[in-house]
């Protein structure tokens, strides 16, 4: 019988990282450069492995090809097959990541053969006046894009944004972007490693070479527009289940509680992910308790149709599913 899942984090190293996802959610790493945790993987390249229970050991996608809708739902296998259609991240901004922006699926499966990227960020912590960019400060053509991009000037087209936690915010594909400088966020993606990479501020890596451009394949990905609304508003309600997003590739809602809350799955056609943001949880599962803590992620299968969350104290959840 499947049960809630934890799975050991995939830990990166990126030029841009730091150290805040050892100190704030105990991920173990010396490095100074942890730029971020794969917290759940369908990645052929990095798939996720499971720590708790008899299934400890397994990948994620050995689990679909074995359970299949029972731990995906029916729709999401039937539209996906063994691969998981989301990645979970936690991110840490030490410096500045690259000004960069992701194919639709469309594009990518033309391309590359595979998804796109439709994203969101969560911010967990932000330095006093941390940024993000977010599309352009105006209406642009891909002319003038080119030019102060052969300029080096692209930069001074693209629209700032001050973030602090608890901001959400909303990438559809073909959006520009950038997490900036002291900024640490979770992020809920399409399962994709595509990424056009389109400014980089002439940084070079650990061998001296300055890291890859792809002009090209981004010209006629990127939306030449301004963001209309850069942050999705929300109020958070105690005890109850707050709606953030609600796209055609994921929903999240935000849980804040501090006493028991039950969840019914039943109106769920899909899977249940839960990233524990703040505080501490346990489930009591058919008799088997699970503690989880701050920066874990916990998997709900879509064949259970009810949990109660035991809180430690205030906690805060991200809840995804595919609707």
């Amino acid at each position: 019988m499947l049960y809630p899942l934890k799975f050991e984090p995939i830990l990166k190293d990126k030029i841009w990282g730091g150290t805040k996802l050892n100190s704030l959610f105990s991920k173990a790493s010396t490095s100074l450069f942890l730029g971020e945790s794969y917290e759940l993987s369908g990645l052929e390249s990095d798939p996720s492995i499971v720590v708790n229970g008899f299934l400890a050991g397994n990948t994620l996608e050995e689990l679909i090809e074995v359970y299949m809708g029972e731990l995906v739902g029916d729709e999401v296998f039937d539209q996906f097959g063994v691969q998981f259609p989301l990645l979970f991240k936690l991110i840490d901004a030490n410096d500045t990541l690259s000004i960069q922006v992701h194919p639709n699926d469309e594009v990518a499966y033309e391309r590359h053969g595979q998804f796109g990227k439709t994203e969101m960020w969560y911010v967990l912590e932000s330095e006093e006046n941390a940024q993000l960019t977010l599309g352009f400060n105006k209406e642009c053509s891909q002319d003038e894009y080119l030019r102060c991009l052969e300029a080096g000037t692209v930069d001074g087209l693209l629209r700032r944004v001050n973030v602090e936690k608890g901001d959400v915010i909303y990438i559809p594909a073909g959006t520009v972007h950038a997490i900036g400088k002291g900024i640490v966020l979770a992020e809920i993606q399409q399962t994709s490693d595509l990424t056009y990479r389109i400014f980089d501020y002439n940084r070079k890596d650990e061998n001296g070479v300055e890291r890859e451009l792809h002009t090209d394949l981004a010209l006629d990905v990127i939306k030449y527009e301004v963001v209309v609304q850069s942050k999705v508003p929300y109020s958070a309600l105690m005890n109850q289940v707050t709606p953030l997003v609600q796209s055609d590739f994921f929903t999240t809602n935000l849980m804040v509680f501090d006493q028991p809350l039950t969840r019914h799955y039943t109106s769920i056609p899909s899977f249940v992910v839960y990233m524990c943001v703040d505080g501490g949880f346990l489930i009591d599962y058919n008799g088997e308790k699970l503690i989880v803590s701050k920066g874990e992620t916990v998997l709900i299968p879509a064949c259970i149709d009810e949990l109660s969350f035991y809180p430690e104290s205030e906690c805060r959840l991200l809840e995804v599913y595919i609707s």
